[in-house]
């Protein structure tokens, strides 16, 4: 059935909290929009005017899609190179969704959204809906066809195993600029002393090339290996430089919460690292290389000021 201009409007006003559900859930901006569209397809399909709370039906219709993505998505997975990812949000992207409160920033972060991974589908969505959402019990049993009590046991399930990563810091944007220029500071000495001493002794470092750039598959572990590899990282060369493009741009800023350092060449972002901070030190650098999961930064970089200006040039 056709629909009217308040039906599209209606569908319109509810899709940045179906976006940012999307995200969560699937960690893409790109499936995230395509889930998104799928489920405006459905909108447009169905009897509209027999739908009692329409934005109940779209975040079901939403999250069972997304379901059935994530359990497909675990066999793509097995035949992806190297290490995978979530795809970096940069600070502003209305796909981040609510920030009100600290389990809304921290359902978004890149260090949760890793996590996420390990999750079932279903414990997934519990968590995401629930804890970033605020959706009362009842509601997502309704969405995802489980009875109440069964959803409750999935929430503390999930919940439990989320809380199992390490305390996270959180900070601002000012705080992360200079948690970044310290970091940068460390990395462009040409030695591993000034990095190990800002690591944990267990921190990792992960990339994700996705088999277009060169990332090593199994991640740097412990705190002088993961230095040793970053200082490598950071120091300026012509293979680097060939490799992208040209001269990277280094610049600070957030995503998805937390300080991140941003290279670009020519107004292209070619690589986002975000850094997972504790009490400790940093316990994680995980850098995002592969140019189709830097596509939305690359949008929302040009659509930024940027006065600062970069921090360092490789």
């Amino acid at each position: 059935m056709g629909l009217i201009a308040s039906d599209i409007d209606r569908f319109e006003a509810a899709r940045p909290r179906l976006e940012a559900i999307a995200y969560r859930l699937l960690g893409s901006a790109v499936e995230a929009e395509d889930a998104v569209q799928e489920t405006y397809l459905r909108w447009q399909a169905a009897d509209v005017a027999r739908i009692e709370v329409p934005e109940a039906w779209l975040t079901k219709v939403l999250t069972n899609y997304c379901l059935n993505q994530l359990t497909s998505a675990r066999a793509r997975r097995e035949t992806y190179v190297g290490q995978w990812l979530p795809e970096p949000l940069l600070a502003g992207d209305p796909m981040l969704g609510p920030a009100d409160t600290a389990e809304q920033r921290e359902s978004v972060s890149y260090a949760v959204l890793v996590l996420l991974e390990r999750l079932s589908p279903k414990e997934r969505a519990v968590y995401v809906l629930r804890e970033a959402f605020d959706y009362p019990h009842r509601e997502i049993a309704e969405i995802l066809d489980i009875t109440e009590a069964a959803g409750q046991q999935i929430y503390h399930r999930a919940k439990k195993h989320v809380a199992g990563g390490k305390a996270r810091t959180e900070v601002d944007e000012a705080e992360a600029r200079r948690i970044v220029e310290e970091f940068l500071a460390a990395a462009t000495t040409g030695r591993t002393e000034p990095l190990v001493r800002l690591l944990t002794q267990d921190a990792v470092s992960v990339g994700d090339g996705g088999g277009k750039v060169p990332a090593r598959a199994k991640a740097f572990e412990g705190a002088l290996a993961v230095a040793t590899f970053l200082r490598g990282l950071f120091k300026p060369g012509p293979a680097k430089r060939a490799l992208v493009g040209g001269a990277a741009e280094i610049y600070a800023t957030t995503a998805n919460g937390e300080p991140a350092i941003v290279a670009v060449v020519d107004g292209r972002v070619v690589g986002i690292s975000c850094l997972e901070v504790t009490p400790e030190g940093i316990v994680a650098v995980r850098n995002q290389v592969n140019p189709d999961k830097l596509v939305r930064a690359t949008e929302q970089w040009a659509a930024a000021d940027h006065a600062e200006g970069p921090l360092h040039t490789l």
